[in-house]
């Protein structure tokens, strides 16, 4: 029944990711005059969803890990279970997660997302990314996806400021990094502290032994028990597809503006209304801007800005090209009218000077050299909501695509890591308090997490989780599996980055 529902939806996936693209390539009414953009397309998202299936069977095996070794759920049962609420947790992702991942990307490859470079930089950090996972998933080993992706996307960018003659540190917004850095490497700590504290407490105000102890051969655990740890499996599953589903998202909509911009760089299904009101708004923060900096635009704006996003180094120049800017996708949109009627050789124009607008006011926004009066500010960042509205936008099959091929991974392969995190971490079996405690925490940080933006690993939280409850529990710690654990954490980033740095500079000879 698992191998029939795995195949159902895999071809049901496939079928309807490229009708739904086919449809919404016909609709824009533009004439097709070469097939290669289009065979580069279907690759890239092959290769895109695959990271996908790859995240899923590699990472959340550790949902299903606690309720396959406390026989709360038959395995198969448990790994659809898990796949289902993996796929609603796509579907339901605020998308906040996906474009927080490509700001990490350098700025000129994704104004030229669609060129050779540009593919380049997909195809490597995408396969960097797979090829990792699949060696740790090998060795069964509880590596995060979510670091593997972020140590390939550091990793092109750094081989791409070195191959331009820049310092490699310049290839990557290092605060935004840093940003990501600190939620990955803090949240494995507080799934450990909280993890075991929460076990604690249940030792100290629920009495009931038969919580604490280890499960008796085959045999399930007590009625409430059990639909604790369903309930808990069921949270970190929803948690992870809403957080780490996020990540192929954003990637594919980077290689749909690429190859298809005319149906995918600009949200064509803004109504009409909406788009006086985007006007609006251009018109009276460009007002605003002018009035702080009178000063004459630069003779390049737009160069202006890719150089400011670049360096993070603000000069005179930033806000009246700012203005400028403003004024120009302002100017456009009041001529066009809709996106749908914004020619195709335009599209593309349009939609970077979008980006780096929205770009340049979220780093002037942090920026201590620059300050706004309070209608000023209040002025950028309405403009920056319409832009965001404009540009940032997820289509419904890309959701089910992602959906349903992380779904899928959920299906296979979770037998190596669920054997490391239920038998490995302790040196005793897993109770079903531990169990409970452990997915209690991840399933809150991940979907705190996702509120705030912020990819965390499902792996990392929940090794950290069942080691802190084993502390707790003086169970005691198999260190040699603790020790494999770190040596892959600390690994995992430089060897992406090499991995990915490496594939980049070979595609960019290739493409």
């Amino acid at each position: 029944m698992t191998a029939i529902i795995f195949v159902a939806l895999l071809i049901g996936g496939l079928a309807f990711t490229a009708i739904s693209l086919m449809n919404d390539v016909t609709n824009t009414g533009v004439k097709t005059t070469t097939i290669l953009p289009y065979i580069l397309l279907g690759v890239a998202l092959l290769i895109a969803l695959g990271f996908e299936f790859v995240n899923g069977f590699h990472d959340t095996a550790n949902a299903v890990a606690t309720v396959i070794y406390t026989h709360s759920l038959p395995p198969n049962f448990a790994v659809v279970w898990s796949g289902f609420f993996n796929f609603l947790g796509v579907l339901f992702s605020s998308g906040v997660v996906a474009f927080g991942i490509i700001s990490l990307l350098p700025v000129e490859l994704i104004l030229q997302v669609g060129s050779g470079a540009g593919f380049a930089m997909v195809f490597a950090l995408l396969i960097a990314a797979i090829l990792w996972n699949l060696g740790t998933w090998l060795l069964g080993l509880p590596a995060s996806s979510s670091h593997t992706l972020i140590g390939s996307i550091i990793g092109v960018g750094v081989a791409n400021a070195l191959m331009h003659g820049r310092t490699g540190t310049s290839g990557v917004d290092w605060a935004q990094a840093t940003k990501v850095g600190y939620s990955l490497l803090l949240s494995p700590m507080i799934g450990f502290v909280f993890a075991a504290l929460l076990l604690l407490a249940l030792k100290a105000f629920v009495k009931n032994k038969e919580l604490y102890a280890e499960p008796k051969g085959n045999k399930p655990p007590p009625v409430w028990i059990r639909g604790l740890l369903i309930l808990t499996c069921t949270g970190v599953s929803f948690a992870h597809g809403s957080n780490d589903g996020q990540k192929g998202m954003g990637l594919i909509m980077l290689i749909l503006v690429g190859t298809v911009p005319m149906a995918y760089a600009l949200n064509r299904a803004m109504p009409v209304d909406q788009m006086t009101q985007f006007v609006a708004v251009a018109q009276v923060t460009q007002q605003s801007l002018v009035k702080i900096a009178p000063a004459a635009a630069p003779a390049e704006p737009r160069q202006a800005i890719s150089d400011y996003i670049r360096t993070k180094e603000y000069n005179a120049n930033v806000l009246p090209a700012l203005a400028a800017l403003t004024g120009q996708i302002g100017s456009q949109v009041k001529e066009y009218g809709t996106f749908d009627r914004v020619p195709s050789e335009s599209v593309g124009n349009v939609r970077n000077d979008m980006y780096l607008t929205s770009e340049a006011i979220r780093l002037i926004d942090k920026d201590k050299a620059v300050s706004f009066d309070e209608d000023t500010k209040k002025n950028v960042t309405a403009f920056k909501k319409e832009i965001d509205a404009s540009t940032k936008f997820i289509p419904l099959w890309v959701k089910v695509a992602v959906a349903i091929a992380l779904g899928l991974g959920t299906m296979v392969g979770w037998k190596r890591i669920v054997v490391t995190v239920g038998e490995k971490i302790g040196k005793t079996h897993l109770t079903y308090a531990q169990g409970a405690s452990a997915e209690l925490v991840a399933m809150s940080m991940i979907g705190a997490a996702d509120m705030y933006g912020l990819p965390v690993s499902t792996t990392h939280v929940l090794s950290s989780g069942v080691a802190g409850t084993m502390a707790a529990n003086k169970s005691g710690l198999q260190w040699s599996t603790i020790k494999s654990l770190l040596t892959a954490w600390v690994l995992t980033l430089p060897m992406a980055m090499l991995l990915s740095g490496s594939l980049y500079w070979l595609f960019t000879y290739l493409f």
